[in-house]
């Protein structure tokens, strides 16, 4: 049986990772072991962030509703749970929205939240 060498496979699997190293700094681009390990730690945090970044913008969206309906007298808790008793399904990126572009139209959903919240459950 031929001996097997692994010339063509680990030069594809090198170039592939060196690619995606291109443009980190000093050796971290150019020497194999160190790139490799930079691309995996990269991928690590990309993987972790693509994650945290959805967390961020509903906390976001959250902190823009609280102080918009402080403006206009009412709790963020008792919005959402207004809004949940008057069967109103808006989430919360689009009522942030609304606050900052339309905020005639979420006066309009607040005065709902708050007849929401005043009928019993």
């Amino acid at each position: 049986m031929p001996r097997v060498r692994k010339g063509a496979a680990r030069h594809r699997r090198k170039k592939r990772i060196l690619k995606r190293a291109k443009g980190y700094r000093s050796v971290r681009s150019k020497l194999w072991r160190i790139a490799r390990e930079s691309v995996v730690r990269a991928g690590v945090g990309a993987r972790r962030d693509r994650r945290r970044k959805k967390r961020d913008f509903r906390g976001l969206w959250i902190t823009r509703l609280s102080a918009a309906c402080r403006r206009r007298g009412l709790t963020y808790s008792r919005l959402i749970n207004g809004l949940r008793s008057a069967n109103i399904a808006l989430n919360r990126k689009m009522l942030s929205e609304l606050a900052i572009k339309d905020p005639q139209a979420f006066d309009v959903v607040v005065q709902f939240a708050r007849r929401g919240a005043d009928q019993p459950a």
